[in-house]
């Protein structure tokens, strides 16, 4: 497992080895050579957004974003060891997310606006820009607290047609790029906007149904995605928690983290895609990034108010078992988690 620190003095990913019982013990720590960043008002989610550590399985690489560096950095990644391949403009400012669909990488980019650059994984362990696939999204990124109205999250659809970027309080939206056999984005997306809704990290169901944490509801939102980029709300179900930003999926189950309650809520997917409720589970203080390993026998929760990974084992009823808890060197605040 991989965890990134985020730290304004020199990022660094963290390396995990992960024991039978799911139960965490540090193997190494490898250099971005980049700096983290800190968005204005955030204490606990020093990015405020999700997929800004990914991993890509067809090429053995890992992507991190350099806040603070305005950089992405690429290591290939050999077992517990991760070799830094290159350190590359991010194309933008502030970077806080990344996607990979085959030999196609996105960044999105946080501040003055907010944009997506496009790369081409090049040689197999390097980016190349292309200069054409930048979109500016111009959103109102100064508003205060800056790390509500900052973009989210960007993401692929599993079948790669389709690229989603949520924008949180700064377009209360949804935006949904088509994508060129090329690569290249449509030249504006279709902005599906959520009146009151805050719109923050997200995934997609075995359906490519689109599920996301709203923010500003404190509920996870699913909807289906039509031909034309337009989204239909299918479902809204309520955690009753706070601050409910950042979502994993683990087969029919999905489970919010609530940074403000300090708590995962867990819900099981039914065939109509509403979401039954599972219950809320304690984590550390301040529940933000998480992942689920790909057998989906363990989740992993950062703690940004202390800098932790907590790890609990999934059990058959959806529910979860804590097993331990590490604490990651210089991450208070930190974003980026990765389980393999």
């Amino acid at each position: 497992m991989f965890v990134q620190t985020d730290n304004p003095a020199g990022n660094e990913i963290v390396a995990y080895r992960r024991a039978a019982d799911g139960s965490l013990s540090r193997r190494g720590t490898f250099a971005t050579g980049g700096k983290g960043g800190v968005l204005d008002g955030s204490v606990v989610d020093h990015l405020a957004s999700q997929d800004s550590l990914v991993y890509d399985c067809a090429h053995h690489l890992l992507f991190a974003v350099n806040a603070g560096s305005d950089t992405v950095t690429v290591f290939s990644v050999d077992g517990e060891k991760l070799h830094r391949e290159q350190v590359i403009s991010s194309g933008g400012s502030f970077p806080v997310s990344v996607t990979v669909h085959k030999d196609r990488v996105y960044v999105l980019n946080a501040r003055e606006g907010g944009s997506v650059q496009g790369y081409r994984i090049a040689g197999g362990k390097r980016l190349e820009r292309v200069a054409g696939w930048k979109r500016e999204l111009g959103l109102d990124t100064t508003a205060a607290p800056e790390f509500t109205h900052t973009p989210g999250q960007v993401s692929f659809t599993d079948d790669g047609s389709r690229l989603i970027v949520t924008t949180k309080a700064g377009g209360s939206s949804i935006d949904v790029f088509g994508v060129s056999p090329s690569g290249a984005l449509s030249a504006r997306p279709v902005v599906n906007v959520e009146n009151g809704a805050v719109p923050f990290g997200f995934t997609f169901d075995g359906h490519g149904r689109l599920v996301v944490a709203d923010a500003g509801t404190n509920a996870v939102l699913t909807f289906a995605i039509r031909g034309d980029g337009s989204l239909v709300r299918l479902d809204d179900a309520p955690t009753g928690q706070q601050a409910t930003c950042w979502i994993a999926r683990a087969g029919d189950r999905f489970y919010a983290s609530n940074a403000g309650s300090n708590t995962l809520s867990g819900f099981r997917q039914t065939r109509r895609a509403t979401l039954e409720p599972l219950g809320d589970t304690a984590t550390g203080a301040g529940t933000v990034d998480s992942a689920v390993t790909p057998d989906e026998r363990f989740l992993y929760v950062q703690t940004g108010g202390t800098g932790g990974v907590d790890a609990f084992r999934v059990e058959p009823d959806g529910s979860l078992d804590k097993v331990g808890t590490v604490t990651v060197p210089d991450a208070v605040g930190g974003e980026g988690i990765v389980a393999l």
